[in-house]
């Protein structure tokens, strides 16, 4: 089990070290700062998994486009309003912006292995080129992806540049991971809610599945989970179709039917709603055992189903530990 988000502002740990930082970036670019944040749930609630403290938007601004982090605002970064627009950006330094992030990989494989979690794997992570794409033709994040959408239907092979760009430099940044120590990866499709069947097929199956195939050709044996958030009855073409190893269900996928139409496939993640989470009491505790009876039947890692609200009570998180931990004991 590891939680999306599991580090993060509902940990006092995290946010005394935030205070000290001048913004999100500085703290993501810091190395030693960001293993730090990455080891923090760890030693708490010693899950199977650390998964390294980034943001999916390093990979747009290594190449080249402007971002920041607006408090109560999030992302902000400089809208490509058109595919033109593309010509503002380059691959030549990518390398020379992330080699923090990978400098963190590192430092946390050390600190695993220092600190006594040998068991624990280290999880990489980017996100997938449509849901990128997305942040950088919207300037930020977005309730409809007018803007997006809009290029995507109307100018498909100028779009579809931005996503190849996307797809070469984040195989590129994961691959880099792979190199530093992360044991396994997680491509994360937040907004693939977004798209219809063909167009899911166009800008998700597929720059998932070129990804996969060059991450697997130099490092063949990397497990790679696929995440891709609301894609519904597409799930089933996107695990067969992208070659990933494993598959994150989102809060709304029916863990029976999940039992049945996936797992047989391949692994499947999740998927308890992060809002049970922060509520508690019996209604969670009822939820983790459905989940657990649905999915322990066959290869699973339990986790939510989008990442840990801000404001979730530190003790929920441990009762949902406990919860999973003696349910696989008396398994």
């Amino acid at each position: 089990m590891w939680f999306m988000r599991q580090a993060g502002r509902y940990l006092p740990e995290y946010r005394a070290l935030r205070a000290n930082k001048n913004g999100f970036l500085d703290m993501a670019y810091d190395p030693v700062a960001a293993c730090e944040v990455t080891m923090q749930p760890i030693r708490r609630f010693h899950m199977d998994a650390a998964i390294l403290f980034s943001d999916i938007l390093v990979v747009p601004h290594a190449l080249g486009q402007h971002l920041e982090f607006v408090p109560g605002v999030g992302p902000k970064l400089e809208a490509l309003e058109t595919a033109n627009d593309i010509s503002r950006l380059s691959f030549n330094k990518i390398h020379d912006v992330l080699d923090p992030v990978y400098g963190t990989v590192a430092n946390v494989r050390a600190a695993l292995r220092d600190e006594g979690f040998d068991d624990v794997a280290l999880i990489g992570f980017a996100g997938s080129p449509w849901t990128v794409a997305t942040y950088m033709i919207e300037g930020g994040s977005s309730r409809d992806f007018m803007k997006t959408k809009h290029m995507a239907y109307s100018d498909p092979q100028g779009f579809g540049a931005i996503i190849d760009l996307l797809v070469e430099a984040t195989a590129e940044y994961l691959t880099a991971q792979v190199d530093a120590g992360a044991e396994a990866l997680q491509l994360f499709d937040s907004w693939s809610s977004a798209l219809d069947a063909d167009q899911f097929q166009k800008w998700s199956v597929e720059p998932t599945k070129k990804i996969v195939d060059l991450l697997k050709a130099k490092h063949p044996e990397i497990p790679v989970i696929g995440f891709p958030k609301g894609a519904g009855v597409n799930y089933i073409s996107y695990i067969a179709q992208t070659g990933v190893d494993a598959v994150g269900l989102d809060s709304a996928v029916p863990t029976r039917w999940a039992a049945e139409h996936l797992q047989p496939k391949l692994p499947v993640q999740g998927n308890l709603d992060p809002f049970s989470l922060y509520a508690g009491g019996e209604a969670m505790d009822l939820a983790i055992t459905q989940i657990l009876d649905d999915l322990s039947g066959g290869p699973f890692v339990f986790n939510l189903g989008h990442g840990t609200n801000k404001d979730t009570p530190i003790a929920h998180v441990e009762r949902a530990v406990e919860l999973v931990k003696n349910y696989r004991v008396k398994k």
